[in-house]
């Protein structure tokens, strides 16, 4: 079982991504470090400077289920809506880290996990090492810890909860929905899918789905199935596709980028999100 999980993973992730490249540096378009969401266009702005000019990141690492990960806080007291960010194919990176702060910006406390326990990956062979380290069993019990945290720390004590992932962690987003029944929004970047309705029936969450229909890994055919799978089992579900390829909302993937897709996609991630607060 072990086996056939992890496989999904790395034929999903790995015949769909390639090496991120540093962008070529740009004069910013706005201000990369202004308070409140940031656009597309600060957040594209964000990766393409270079690192002794890049912003401190706003959050900070921290144990959390037996485990270093990275929150990221909204200003101001608590409580604030919690939502568990999980990394890419290539780990708990710099760009997972802006992710958590662009949340924490949209007034979100967000805890991004490090799935791989440390380990970044520079290149394929290396992120694919680090999928098939992963223990399903741990990895969910690593979210269903972080989910506790985010509900009882006192700087969040998070009335909802939300799970956010892209690739490798889109796929995790989906299973910790199946998973935890507490989880009230689950957000899919071109991860991994399941359509089975007898396994998505356990899902309480709202489901939403950001899709490229160029994707290798996640063709438009797996796209409907999970459609029809999550109606058929009566999930409340959202589903987005843009005429773009795996990872189009990484700027850090200059092959892949797609910033107009990207900035639409994050324009309704939002306005997912925030129907979560009313």
């Amino acid at each position: 079982m072990r086996h056939a999980v992890l496989m999904s993973l790395v034929v999903a992730c790995s015949s769909s991504s390639s090496t991120p490249v540093k962008p070529t540096p740009t004069k910013p378009t706005a201000d990369p470090a202004s308070t409140g969401p940031l656009t597309e266009a600060q957040f594209k702005a964000l990766h393409e400077l270079p690192p002794e000019s890049a912003p401190a990141p706003k959050g900070e690492m921290i144990d959390v289920a037996g485990g270093k990960h990275y929150l990221s806080l909204p200003a101001g007291p608590g409580p604030h809506p919690g939502i568990i960010v999980i990394h890419e194919f290539w780990g708990l990176n710099g760009h997972m880290k802006h992710w958590a702060d662009r949340l924490a910006g949209a007034g979100y406390a967000a805890l991004a996990l490090d799935l791989y326990k440390g380990t970044v990956a520079a290149d394929r062979d290396a992120a694919m090492a680090a999928v098939k380290a992963v223990v399903p069993a741990e990895a969910m019990a690593t979210i269903r810890g972080s989910l506790d945290f985010i509900t009882n720390d006192a700087r969040i004590k998070a009335p909802v909860q939300a799970v956010i992932g892209w690739c490798f962690g889109g796929a995790w987003s989906l299973q910790a929905a199946i998973a935890q029944a507490d989880v009230d929004a689950a957000i899919i970047y071109y991860g991994r899918l399941e359509t089975d309705p007898a396994k998505l029936g356990t899902i309480k969450a709202h489901v939403l789905g950001v899709f490229g229909n160029r994707d290798p890994g996640i063709p438009a055919a797996e796209v409907d199935k999970f459609e029809a799978a999550l109606k058929q089992a009566g999930v409340k579900h959202t589903i987005h596709r843009y005429d773009a390829d795996h990872a189009f909302a990484n700027p850090s993937n200059v092959a892949k980028y797609d910033e107009k897709n990207a900035s639409d996609a994050w324009a309704k991630v939002l306005a997912f999100l925030d129907e979560l607060r009313r």
